[in-house]
């Protein structure tokens, strides 16, 4: 490389990672996101990028898996020498002391990256996360008018299937998965000017604090939060943070005001691209209304029978895969959009599936679909299988094309050996997006 990567991030599963992506390519950077973190002959194919991302899987690890992955996965962003090193979370936290461990992801990061303290920023405003005096308030849906609710009382994740939020309070939540201090810049000392911000910053690490949190309620008190931020990087040592797209929000509106980037604000329409193909591993009650919505508006559907796939040997998944990709092909040829899914997000409905299990089912799915139809967009929704679902798919990276909902932008896969390469796709969380979503991915129309 011939210039100095802005930032390079991990994240801890696919949809959040096209989340960073996209606010990154929003702020005028070129950015690449990559399966796994790529070799130098693979970065050579992607010239004069500004930054990488790295679609993980850790959101679905248990700790001591995690740690065997992220180790050496550090390890290789750091020797990319970039300015800023990003563990990317979801942002409403999703985590536990046994299932996706934040706090064991510092601790990697920490040994890896030896820095004086860990920004810690989870409020992302325009994605409708806030975080006031430590604890996390989240809106019902990305992209919707959906209400705001304090997260242990949030109707979604306070019912999540694997990691259930019952904690609002960040650090009481992180306590839970380290023994790192966590210390807190409130609301009150963000709306202070930056000198104070770094003074206040400064005087906790003084005292202890290996982990700061960082509140936010508006989009403006990003870019003093940025500034903060940025303010503890070196050119030759990468400053290590976590958190949601909120920090490729807070750096990109600083490298903004600094003239170091150049935001992009226009994207062309990509236009309809009929049939639209959507696989959902996804629970929830945001994702079921959007289910419900194609139903009603034309789309076939596929249901997977979750509970048989559960209990079948590895023989009669692939039978019953052969089944339902025949049904995908069949309603694809007759220029039919179709979704499948377990059963639209109804309780209990795709949750007796690991991840991995349903994510590849999914993925492959839509491989064998591609091949056989040629169809031009897929849709994949769901959190926890979407990373498993790329690799099935065989996809090497993706960059962004065009936004649509917040979160969730357009892609276009490389994929070299697959036949999605070239192939645009859409990666959405199950919060992400109103009841027509997938109207809108089908027709190409930025939503108003």
């Amino acid at each position: 490389m011939n210039r100095q990567l802005l930032l390079a991030y991990y994240g801890d599963d696919f949809t959040g990672s096209t989340d960073a992506l996209e606010f990154l390519s929003r702020a005028g950077a070129r950015t690449a996101l990559f399966i796994e973190p790529p070799t130098a002959t693979q970065l050579a194919a992607y010239p004069r990028l500004d930054a990488i991302g790295v679609a993980g899987l850790t959101r679905a690890m248990r700790p001591d898996a995690m740690q065997t992955v992220l180790e050496p996965a550090f390890a290789r962003l750091r020797e990319l020498q970039p300015r800023h090193v990003h563990y990317k979370v979801c942002s409403t936290f999703d985590s536990s002391p046994t299932i996706g461990s934040i706090g064991r992801a510092i601790e990697v990061g920490r040994r890896v990256f030896p820095n004086a303290f860990i920004p810690l920023l989870v409020a992302a405003p325009p994605l409708g996360r806030y975080c006031a005096f430590g604890n996390l308030f989240a809106r019902l849906g990305i992209g919707s008018e959906g209400g705001i609710f304090r997260l242990d009382r949030h109707p979604s994740m306070s019912q999540h299937p694997t990691t259930p939020a019952d904690e609002s309070d960040l650090r009481l939540h992180l306590a839970r998965q380290t023994s790192l201090q966590t210390g807190l810049l409130d609301i009150l000392q963000i709306a202070r000017p930056l000198a104070e911000m770094q003074e206040s910053l400064a005087a906790q690490v003084q005292a202890g604090a290996e982990i700061i949190l960082f509140d936010a309620l508006y989009e403006e008190q990003l870019l003093g939060i940025g500034a903060a931020v940025d303010s503890a990087a070196t050119e030759s040592k990468p400053l290590f943070s976590v958190g949601s797209s909120g920090i490729e929000m807070a750096l990109g509106r600083l490298w903004a005001q600094r003239g170091t980037l150049q935001p992009v604000s226009e994207w062309p329409a990509p236009g309809r691209a009929a049939p639209l193909l959507v696989v959902s591993g996804s629970c929830s009650p945001v994702t079921a209304g959007q289910v419900a919505w194609a139903r009603a508006n034309g789309f076939a559907e596929v249901v997977l029978d979750a509970h048989q796939l559960a209990a079948s040997t590895e023989t009669d998944v692939s039978s019953a895969l052969l089944h339902y990709q025949q049904q995908v092909i069949g309603y694809l040829r007759q220029n039919q959009s179709v979704i499948v899914h377990t059963n639209g997000g109804a309780a209990g409905a795709g949750q007796s599936l690991p991840a991995e299990t349903l994510g590849t089912a999914l993925g492959l799915i839509a491989r064998t679909a591609v091949q056989q139809t040629g169809v031009r967009r897929v849709v994949v929704a769901g959190g926890d299988t979407s990373s498993y679902a790329a690799r099935a798919m065989g996809i090497e990276a993706v960059e962004m094309l065009a936004p649509f909902y917040p979160g969730a932008p357009l892609c276009r896969a490389s994929a070299p050996d697959s036949p999605l390469h070239g192939v645009e796709v859409n990666f959405k969380g199950g919060q992400v997006g109103a009841p027509g979503y997938f109207g809108v991915l089908l027709e190409g129309r930025m939503p108003e």
